[in-house]
């Protein structure tokens, strides 16, 4: 008996998504995400809860809007659903599944869907500064790809922790980064909701694109700030590990934010990977902000404030490079 190729062995899915409106909003600018590339099934019906790999691969994305009214509902739903569409036209179309044209694929889409909000924004005066934050998750074969705009973030659960894979595109992770403040400080922050980045204020902008190799068992957890904000990594991975059933863990982690006041939307999309097509885990792989490079890594625009909140202002200049 032929034993087959180890590219070709099966990868399992299993994924499920769940937004709530939270204790303090009147309505969700959130929205998610999920769908089997090869399918092109987006949905949470049974044959996408539950799916092989296949070899257009799969989308998870969590998109949090904002912009007062009902902009933040309206850049959310365009940034996922324009996204979605580019992977199935560009990379439907694509005659060789390689890593490297998905990862081009994915941060275009990403490119492309901004320029679509910012032209919609511009034709509808009364969406005048909508925008939205995006954190998507492309999958193929063992490895994930990650596009991040904004403070959305996507984690890493493996052996019990959780890995934060993504960077937030904000002033406090800024002042993290240059040694200004502690993580527990910015978490204290009364100017933590001020990010650096959205899709749409600006005709540019600069995707983060970052990989990881998966292993078998993994966990994938997508969320907004709504989640993060409340909840720790460490109540992530306790999630996680307590349950196998996917809609609690979500269920769970939404109602754990809301318990702590619930003062944003909140959404959560969590993935398990399985199957032969992926390794086991060892102790002494690197996890983490991975910068994936790409042959074609033009970037587009410098960083400006985006203010947080049911309504954004203007931009308030530019902060110091």
């Amino acid at each position: 008996m032929t034993m087959p190729a180890s590219d070709s062995r099966p990868i399992r899915i299993a994924v499920f998504g769940k937004t709530d409106v939270g204790r303090n909003r009147d309505h969700n600018e959130d929205s998610f995400i999920v769908a089997d590339l090869t399918s092109g099934n987006a949905s949470l019906q049974p044959e996408v809860r539950e799916h092989d790999l296949g070899p257009k691969g799969t989308l998870l994305m969590v998109a949090d809007g904002m912009g007062g009214a009902a902009a933040g509902e309206v850049a959310s739903e365009m940034a996922t659903k324009t996204v979605f569409e580019h992977m199935m036209n560009q990379w439907g179309a694509d005659g060789e599944n390689t890593p490297q044209k998905f990862a081009y694929r994915l941060k275009e889409a990403v490119e492309k869907t901004n320029q679509a909000i910012n032209q919609y924004a511009r034709e509808h005066p009364e969406h005048r500064g909508m925008g939205t934050t995006t954190t998507a998750v492309g999958i193929l074969g063992p490895n994930i790809y990650l596009t991040q705009v904004g403070d959305s973030r996507a984690y890493l659960v493996r052996k019990g922790s959780a890995i934060q894979l993504t960077k937030d595109q904000s002033l406090m992770q800024r002042l993290i980064d240059a040694g200004e403040l502690t993580e527990e400080e910015a978490e204290k922050s009364e100017r933590r909701n001020i990010i650096l980045q959205a899709l749409g204020p600006d005709p540019k902008v600069r995707v983060d694109l970052t990989h990881q190799e998966v292993r078998r068992g993994d966990y994938i957890v997508i969320c907004s700030d709504g989640l993060s904000g409340q909840v720790k990594k460490t109540e992530i991975a306790a999630a996680v590990a307590a349950s196998e059933d996917l809609k609690q863990i979500c269920g769970q982690l939404i109602e754990l934010a809301n318990s702590r006041g619930g003062p944003d939307n909140i959404t959560v999309i969590v993935a398990r990977l399985d199957g032969n097509g992926l390794k086991d885990a060892s102790d002494d792989e690197s996890v983490g902000h991975q910068v994936y490079p790409l042959l074609d890594t033009e970037s587009t625009t410098q960083p400006v404030p985006v203010y947080r909140g049911s309504k954004a202002p203007e931009p308030k200049g530019r902060p110091s490079q």
